[in-house]
């Protein structure tokens, strides 16, 4: 298994990514990851834990499943997240000296699946607030834009929106009726203001995202399972925000950080990469 990225990142990666707010990487990982990770899914579709989520309405085709924090507890995932070469991926996107992982997320979408991921950002989901935060939404399988393929609003993270957060199964713990409502952007697709990014992947290909980056996903309309893991880095001006109406991170940081604290914590948030260890 590869410890780093099979291509560098270069200076127009790192570009484009701050412009556009979304870039697909390809041929990150290599064929033994993909597997090992693949045997992963399967047991965690098995033994999914206590963090696991059904968005699949009753009486609807497919399975749509939803899981975090896999890392604390399987062996596979924690490998996956802190020695890949996903750590040093996130890194150099984000022109970083370091970066600690924040947390990781399963989505499985079973073929035939109807139930979509509604267009959203990541941050306001999140006890944290900062730019140096990177989601890498890893195709473990392949995927095209009909079979679930996740598509975003080019350059929305610099719109100065804080849309409300909202989850496919929509939990009433993350609405926040006091932010707006993130606009249904497939509706909006002929709109000349909007430039739309989607990408057909193929196993190992990793789409890279700014957390107020606007996206969202269909159903599964093919025949085959679609499996992305997204982790989630944090650089040194990411900060703790325990606020209301934000998801609960395993290992109880807020009985050890204080608001304005940075994203790095033993155990919780581990620092996963480092530029001076690389060097040497």
């Amino acid at each position: 298994m590869n410890k780093h990225p099979l291509r560098p990142v270069t200076a127009d990666d790192v570009a484009r990514f701050r412009e556009d707010g979304a870039i697909c990487m390809r041929n990150v990982l290599d064929r033994e990851w993909c597997e090992r990770m693949n045997v992963a899914v399967e047991r965690l579709l098995l033994n999914p834990g206590k963090r696991a989520r059904e968005a699949t309405k009753a009486g609807d085709p497919g399975r749509f499943h939803m899981n975090a924090f896999m890392w604390r507890w399987d062996p596979d995932f924690r490998e996956f997240a802190l020695h890949s070469p996903l750590p040093e991926l996130g890194a150099r996107l984000l022109g970083a000296d370091r970066v600690s992982l924040f947390y990781d997320q399963a989505f499985i979408k079973e073929p035939r699946t109807r139930s979509v991921t509604d267009w959203h950002q990541d941050l306001p989901f999140w006890p944290a607030l900062g730019n140096d935060i990177i989601s890498l939404w890893v195709a473990l399988t392949p995927v095209t834009v009909e079979g679930s393929g996740v598509e975003y609003v080019a350059g929305s993270h610099k719109w100065g929106k804080f849309y409300r957060a909202v989850t496919p199964d929509k939990d009433a713990r993350f609405r926040n009726v006091k932010l707006e409502e993130c606009p249904d952007f497939s509706q909006l697709k002929g709109d000349p203001k909007y430039r739309f990014l989607s990408w057909e992947c193929d196993a190992g290909d990793v789409i890279c995202h700014h957390p107020l980056t606007v996206h969202g996903a269909s159903g599964n309309a093919s025949s085959s399972r679609r499996v992305a893991i997204s982790i989630r880095y944090a650089g040194r001006d990411a900060r703790w925000d325990p606020r209301p109406n934000v998801m609960k991170i395993e290992g109880e940081p807020e009985n050890k950080l204080r608001a304005g604290d940075q994203l790095v914590l033993d155990g919780v948030f581990p620092i996963t990469w480092e530029q001076a260890q690389a060097e040497t």
